[in-house]
């Protein structure tokens, strides 16, 4: 089996470094050299630190690349023996090898164990870990990384994650360590993780050795990892090897160029750093005009190095390490605008690459429809929406098993998202589960299946019923993008399961008419509507109910207070209650806000002007909201659905359904989808680990060639490793052919 390997190439293993103690007092000009300075204690101690500290600009990358880290129970539960004081630093060592460094002292018992082997040459045999496995002390901290602060790296084995020990320096002092006395002596996780993401010079390989071949050229440039942004480098290149987006942002064909000059010019926004449009153009033409796609300035150009498709292959038999690389381009402009005011991209945090496509997809349709003016006397290029291409419809088909009735509902989306079933095949030779595979097709029809719902208030039986529920494709996208739904809750947190997905044969995907619903069938019937009925109250918590009447408060007021209140808790709700003591209505009937004529609930005005920031109308943000239940990513979707109406109200007969009348796509079936770039990951979760794409590109016989985008490196990629990833793959990008 071959694999992608990275090995690393170290400064120690390129570099001769000498210190040398320099007074400047003597010498102002150049410093006069004090040789016999390093035969002092105190000096040499000196040196060591200055070494070992970290500037401003590497402790700013180290904030970029950390991950939050917090408490676990095992933490904050630690039960401790008392043991004594262990050894000073320089006389500990493993307590089943002969290992000084490395150290992780287990906080229960205080027992010193090594590290498991990590990258850069730290070398460990795991005892830390078998000492776990066998007396189940939960809590590690590594020796080498406590600092003054109380700052160290912890471990807790059975969440199998970096934790936080908010006790740390009392839970030291039970083995005679001041932490006050100490220093940081050994790089920390982190440190070594940017050790290994950033310092050194990588080379790709496959597992025999044989270097990947870096590629140059257009359509081949790498994004430079920004801390934690694989996840936005692999979704902008999946995103601008489509034909949509090509033809929207590139600035190589002369159309696109006349739309980018067109652009500048009339630019709405101050800054190019304010606009979306400038940014993705930007993004565009970095990636595909091939001027950026060349091995790293700082980098000996070795000929053959590399290959663009289409040319002559280089030696395939050159060492990895005369294999040079690109520097690629920093999306930070992009990464700062799509973030900016949003809790989790605004942050140096790893993130779903799934959310944030649909993050992307949803910030690019705002920024059109808030200046949809521009695209007025505009070329094709402007006014074409790339987005449109993933854009697909579902029917949802209800019917009650008992009077047979049927309510259809179409909504639009962006992604389909499938669920992965897991069936556990066994273990490997390292105890790690593995899973049965499952065709893709499958896991489709799982989607498109039948579900049963109990206790549904049918309409026309005016009675809790059964049932069943079945989603179909009202149409077919452009862009098909499939979303691996592959999470098992462990410890009430989801974890990512390696289960291979298989795909059709020549990753070509066909999805036929069984899987395209037609709506509503002449012999079918439709349940009447009950949007025209009153509004029913919530459920009240009734302990909250409960306490309130404790305090004497009748039940027609402990209701209104909580429902005043967000129907949250009995503190809140007597805060409302004292406050509107006085109030004329405070015993009248409850009357549900903002219920119309028809029955139908008046939005709140902070949603409509939320929808009027988005550059829609007040009149079609109300409809929006009120034909979609007061759901804002439901209207936001709507509006997209229904871009010529402009809101008007319509009579007591209109249907409160929420229906899309134009849907985008095709209704024609069978229609045939060829995979065209698929995302993957490495790691536990979603928010952590690595992300890396594949396209394929070029015309490299009928299939084309498969290239690999892992940050700034960019290589073709081998046949083998491609057959395995895609199976394991996140996301996937379909192509209708």
């Amino acid at each position: 089996m071959t694999k992608l390997a990275i090995l690393d190439d170290r400064e120690e293993d390129r570099y001769e470094t000498n210190t040398v103690v320099k007074c400047w007092a003597c010498d102002a000009e150049c410093g006069r050299e004090v040789p016999e300075a390093t035969g002092n204690p105190k000096i040499k101690s000196l040196i060591d630190n200055v070494m070992h500290s970290l500037s401003s600009a590497r402790q700013s990358e180290v904030k970029a690349w950390e991950e939050e880290i917090l408490p676990c129970e095992h933490t904050f539960t630690l039960f401790q023996d008392s043991p004594g004081p262990i050894p000073p630093s320089g006389l500990a060592q493993c307590t089943l090898c002969d290992l000084r460094e490395n150290l992780w002292l287990c906080l229960t018992c205080g027992s010193l164990g090594c590290g498991r082997q990590q990258f850069g040459g730290v070398g460990g045999n795991g005892h830390g870990l078998k000492h776990f496995e066998v007396t189940g002390h939960p809590v590690s901290v590594k020796l080498g990384t406590i600092t003054p602060e109380g700052g160290a790296d912890v471990y807790c084995y059975v969440c199998n994650d970096a934790k936080l020990d908010p006790e740390m320096a009392a839970h030291l002092a039970t083995f005679g360590i001041n932490v006050q006395m100490l220093s940081k002596t050994e790089k920390s996780m982190t440190e070594l993780q940017i050790e290994h993401n950033l310092k050194y010079d990588f080379s790709l390989t496959s597992e025999d050795g044989k270097a990947l071949e870096p590629l140059f050229g257009p359509g081949l440039t790498g994004l430079a990892n920004l801390g934690n942004s694989c996840y936005m480098a692999s979704t902008l290149q999946a995103l601008f090897s489509l034909p949509s987006f090509q033809a929207r942002y590139n600035s190589i064909p002369s159309s696109s160029i006349t739309a980018t000059v067109d652009h500048a010019q009339t630019c709405p926004e101050p800054l190019p750093a304010s606009c979306i449009e400038c940014q993705l153009r930007k993004i565009g033409d970095g990636l595909l005009s091939g001027r950026y796609a060349v091995p790293a300035l700082h980098h000996r150009f070795v000929p053959g190095a590399g290959v663009n498709l289409g040319r002559q292959e280089g030696n395939d038999e050159g060492s990895h390490s005369e294999r040079e690389f690109q520097a690629g381009i920093r999306p930070s402009g992009l990464k700062a605008l799509v973030g900016k005011g949003h809790a989790e991209f605004g942050t140096m945090r790893q993130q779903d690459a799934e959310e944030f496509f649909g993050y992307l997809v949803d910030v690019v349709r705002r920024d059109a429809q808030k200046h949809k003016d521009r695209a007025v006397g505009a070329s094709v290029s402007i006014m074409t929406d790339a987005t449109a291409a993933f854009t697909y419809a579902l029917e949802q088909r209800l019917q009650c098993t008992s009077c047979h009735g049927v309510r259809y509902r179409t909504d639009t989306s962006d992604v389909v998202s499938v669920p992965v079933p897991a069936h556990e095949s066994g273990k490997d030779v390292d105890g790690k589960t593995l899973y049965a595979s499952v065709e893709l097709i499958r896991c489709l029809e799982t989607l498109l299946g039948d579900e049963e719902l109990e206790g549904y208030a049918c309409p026309h039986c005016k009675t809790g019923v059964r049932a069943v529920k079945r989603a179909r494709f009202a149409s077919f996208p452009e862009v098909l993008v499939v979303h691996s739904k592959k999470f098992q809750l462990v410890n009430w947190v989801p974890v990512k399961l390696d289960i291979p997905v298989i795909l059709p044969a020549d990753d070509v995907l066909t999805l036929t008419e069984a899987h395209l619903g037609r709506g509503i069938q002449p012999d079918e019937v439709a349940l009447p509507e009950d949007a025209s009925l009153a509004p029913a109250l919530p459920t009240f918590d009734p302990s909250a109910i409960a306490a309130l009447e404790g305090m004497g408060f009748p039940s027609i007021r402990a209701q209104k207070a909580l429902l005043a209140t967000g129907n949250r808790d009995a503190e809140a709700a007597m805060e409302w209650l004292f406050a509107h003591m006085e109030d004329p209505d405070i015993d009248d009937p409850i009357v549900l806000p903002g219920v119309g004529n028809h029955g139908q609930q008046e939005p709140p005005e902070e949603q409509i002007e939320l929808i009027q920031d988005m550059g829609f109308t007040k009149a079609q943000g109300r409809k929006a909201l009120r034909e979609t239940g007061g759901d804002m990513e439901r209207a936001v979707e709507w509006l997209f659905s229904h871009p010529e109406d402009a809101g008007e109200e319509e009579g007591p007969a209109a249907s409160t359904e929420t229906k899309v009348t134009q849907v985008p796509g095709t209704m024609e079936a069978p229609v045939h989808y060829r995979l065209k770039a698929f995302i993957s990951h490495k790691g536990p979760s979603v928010h952590s680990g690595h992300y890396v794409a594949h396209v394929r590109v070029g015309n490299g016989g009928d299939m084309g060639q498969w290239v690999l985008f892992n940050d700034e490196k960019v290589v073709k990629a081998d046949e083998e490793s491609v057959g395995q990833l895609r199976a394991l793959a996140y996301l996937w990008f379909f192509e209708k052919v």
